[in-house]
C-alpha cells in the first residue's frame, strides 16, 4: 500500500509539472505573439504613412474616391493577419476651433451649438466644452463649468484650459456623458492646431453647422452630388451651394493634413489593436501625433 501511495504521489507531481509547464509554454507563446503583433501595428502605420506620402504627391486635393480612403482588406502576415482603414479628420468638426489664443470663438462656439441641434444634443454642452478649452478660470455666462465645478466631484479635478489632444478627454467635461460621445463621434475630431473643414469628406451633419444658411436637407443633396463629382477647389464648392448659403472664409477647405488609421493584427491567439494621428504638411513622410494601443 505504501508503495502504491508513493507511486500515485509521483504520477500527481508529474502530472502538475507537467501542466506547469504546458501552462508556462502558451504563456510564452502569447507572450511572443503579443510582442509579433505590436510589431506589425507598428509596420501597419508605416504602410497609412506611405499610402499618404504618395497621395500628397500625386495631388492637392483630397476625397472619398482616393486610394487612402479604401478599407484596407484582411492582409495576410506570417501567423496572421493585418486590416485597417485611414480617416480624414478634417472632414469632422475639429473641436479646438471652439478656441483661439486661449480665448472662445464666439463664431466657432455657435457653429458647434448647430452641430449639437443638428444630432439632438443639449446646445449648454458647447459652453461646458468651451470653458474647458479656454485659458481662464471664468465660467462661460451661461451654462460654463470651471475648476469650482470639477472640484466639487468625487474624486476633485481640474478643468484642462488647454486644447484636446484626443477626443477621448471628453469624458472628463461636464456633461459629455457616454451616449453624448458615441454620439458625437462621427462628428468631431481634436486637432494640435485650428483647421479647416475638408467639404470633399465632410458629413452632412457637419456641413450644415459650419455653412451659414445650410440645412440638413440641402447638405445631404450636395454630398449626394459630390459622391458623383467632388469639389476641385473652394470656389467650386461654394457655386454649388444654394441661394442664401455661405461659409466663412478660412472654414472650408479641399484638402487634409491631418488622417487617424485605425489598425487590428493577429497573431496565433493574440490580437492587437491601434490607432495614430498622422499629420502630412512637410516634404517627407506624414508625422506621429500621437499612436496608441486599444
Amino acid at each position: 500500500m505504501l508503495a502504491m501511495g508513493v507511486v500515485a504521489l509521483a504520477a500527481m507531481a508529474a502530472a502538475a509539472i507537467m501542466v506547469s509547464q504546458g501552462t508556462w509554454a502558451r504563456q510564452a507563446e502569447l507572450r511572443a505573439d503579443q510582442v509579433q503583433s505590436k510589431a506589425v501595428l507598428q509596420a501597419g502605420a508605416d504602410w497609412a504613412r506611405a499610402v499618404l506620402y504618395d497621395d500628397s504627391r500625386s495631388s492637392s486635393v483630397d476625397y472619398l474616391g482616393e486610394p487612402w480612403a479604401l478599407r484596407l482588406p484582411p492582409m495576410t502576415v506570417e501567423n496572421g493577419e493585418l486590416q485597417g482603414k485611414i480617416e480624414d479628420q478634417q472632414g469632422a468638426f475639429n473641436l479646438n476651433n471652439l478656441v483661439t489664443g486661449g480665448k472662445v470663438s464666439l463664431g466657432q462656439l455657435a457653429k458647434f451649438q448647430r452641430l449639437l441641434a443638428i444630432l439632438g444634443l443639449p446646445p449648454e454642452l458647447a459652453d461646458a466644452l468651451a470653458d474647458w478649452l479656454d485659458a481662464d478660470s471664468e465660467p462661460q455666462p451661461r451654462d460654463g463649468a470651471e475648476d469650482a465645478y470639477y472640484l466639487a466631484l468625487d474624486p476633485p479635478y481640474l478643468a484642462a484650459n488647454r486644447p484636446l489632444i484626443d477626443v477621448d478627454e471628453l469624458a472628463l467635461v461636464r456633461g459629455f456623458d457616454d451616449t453624448v460621445r458615441a454620439r458625437l463621434r462621427p462628428y468631431m475630431s481634436a486637432l494640435p492646431r485650428a483647421t479647416a473643414v475638408n467639404v470633399n469628406t465632410a458629413t452632412p451633419e457637419v456641413l450644415a453647422s459650419i455653412i451659414e444658411g445650410l440645412d440638413l436637407g440641402s447638405a445631404q443633396a450636395l454630398v449626394a452630388r459630390r459622391d458623383r463629382i467632388y469639389f476641385r477647389d473652394v470656389a467650386d464648392f461654394t457655386s454649388r451651394l444654394p441661394q442664401g448659403a455661405a461659409a466663412a472664409a478660412g472654414d472650408i477647405g479641399v484638402s487634409s493634413d491631418y488622417f487617424i488609421a485605425t489598425l487590428r493584427v493577429t497573431i496565433g491567439g493574440a490580437q492587437a489593436r491601434g490607432k495614430a494621428l498622422f499629420e502630412r504638411g512637410g516634404p517627407g513622410w506624414p508625422t506621429i501625433v500621437w499612436r496608441k494601443y486599444l
